[in-house]
């Protein structure tokens, strides 16, 4: 294997995750082609809240979920779904995910999940910096809002939660968030307060100027589907629908995808498309200041650069299921009983379904092909692949350096599936 500054590596897959890779390799001295079917960006990572959510450090399956599963479930307005077509395809997966929700292995994930998310505004700070791209990150702040004065209890654990990891937040009362917010004012009666969250001003305005930033410095994109890899001992080839191209490495980001080109490759793991769903109200002139996240309603209302974006709901229905209109009066729903003049806006609404790549434990795979070690990967960050895609470009510039990383690589290997 080549480690010289000369091997050429592809990078498969150009959203926000495969473009970190790009970029961050490029700039290490490597030869980068990217590969997609589609524009860069315009896929799941153009359809995120664009928090930084570095306070996620608690994986989905965890004993406090799998308690309030089925009232979850039975809400019509609720955060989870799952269509009835697909439910028994859902159903292997929905095991392994109770099975991941003991107290003992939603420590392990919760450790691994800090890992990342401490270091990820750091490294997303290297990447833009370098290439002159430091707009794109806000220093927000975010409010963790309650609407009911008795989940003050509520609050006060989960903050408590938070401290123990060293992770700086307060309570505030309702007095404060109508000065943070006015908006909100008369609506919520405390909130957790972040000063530290970040944003980006609009996530596909980000991959867009990454993607401009590869190109002017001598990155190559095909736009054409990947369909087949096929690694030996030395090279990685690719088959896509133009043909065929060999490369001396290769970094699989496909998000949702990516099990379709390792399973002819004897790599067949857990991955589910958890399709998210965002409605976007496109003004000038957004009524928050900040990102805020219901506690109490499971959605994320966030003012973009050309207006205010409302994203939730967890629904597992694969990749072929249809989009779910009554997903969006969900999220409709809740936008306007948080923030009342939105019932009477003018503005154009955008409607929308993504696919979050999403493991039973919540923690991406960052490892190499455990045959082919030229063949890396880098995929299921679930809903943090904004937050965690420029530390995730980090861990793989290393492996493919064969260096040490920042961090243990071993929560994140293919080998624990298995286990």
């Amino acid at each position: 294997m080549k480690k010289e500054k000369t091997a050429q590596i592809a990078v498969i897959g150009a959203g926000v995750v495969g473009l970190c890779n790009a970029l961050t390799l490029q700039r290490a001295g490597y030869g980068v082609t990217l590969f997609d079917a589609q524009l860069p960006g315009s896929q799941t990572s153009s359809g995120n809240a664009s928090y930084l959510a570095t306070e996620l450090i608690d994986p989905l399956a965890n004993p406090g979920t799998l308690k309030a599963a089925l009232r979850l479930w039975l809400n019509p307005h609720g955060p989870v779904a799952t269509p009835l077509a697909y439910f028994h395809k859902a159903l292997p997966w929905l095991w392994k995910f109770v099975r991941c929700g003991s107290e003992s292995r939603a420590a392990k994930s919760r450790d691994a999940l800090h890992a990342l998310n401490q270091r990820a505004i750091d490294a997303w700070q290297r990447l833009l910096t370098a290439e002159g791209l430091e707009h794109h990150l806000l220093a927000s702040g975010y409010l963790q809002i309650w609407e009911n004065p008795r989940a003050l209890a509520a609050a006060k654990r989960h903050l408590r939660h938070l401290q123990e990891w060293d992770i700086n937040a307060r309570l505030i009362d309702h007095k404060e968030v109508a000065e943070l917010e006015p908006a909100l004012a008369g609506r919520v009666t405390h909130a957790i307060y972040y000063p530290d969250a970040c944003q980006m001003d609009d996530p596909l305005l980000l991959c867009q100027s990454l993607y401009r930033a590869f190109i002017q410095q001598g990155g190559q994109f095909r736009q054409t589907a990947v369909t087949a890899l096929s690694p030996d001992g030395q090279q990685v080839k690719l088959t896509t629908d133009n043909g065929h191209d060999s490369f001396d490495r290769t970094v699989l980001s496909t998000g949702a995808w990516s099990t379709r080109l390792l399973k002819p490759l004897g790599i067949d793991i857990p991955l589910e498309a958890e399709r998210g769903y965002h409605i976007t109200w496109q003004g000038e002139q957004p009524p928050l200041s900040r990102p805020i996240g219901s506690a109490e309603r499971n959605v994320v209302m966030t003012p973009l650069a050309n207006g205010l974006r409302t994203v939730g709901v967890s629904e597992w229905g694969g990749l072929e299921v249809p989009f779910k209109p009554k997903r969006t009066v969900t999220l409709r729903h809740h936008s306007q009983a948080l923030l009342p003049e939105l019932k009477h806006t003018d503005w154009p609404q955008q409607e929308w379904m993504g696919f979050r790549p999403t493991l039973p434990d919540s923690l991406p795979v960052i490892d190499r092909h455990p045959v082919y070690p030229h063949l890396l990967l880098a995929f299921g960050h679930q809903h943090l692949g904004l937050t965690q895609a420029a530390i995730s470009a980090e861990l793989i510039l290393s492996l493919v350096e064969e260096r040490r990383p920042p961090l243990d690589l071993l929560p994140y290997a293919l080998s624990r599936f298995a286990r």
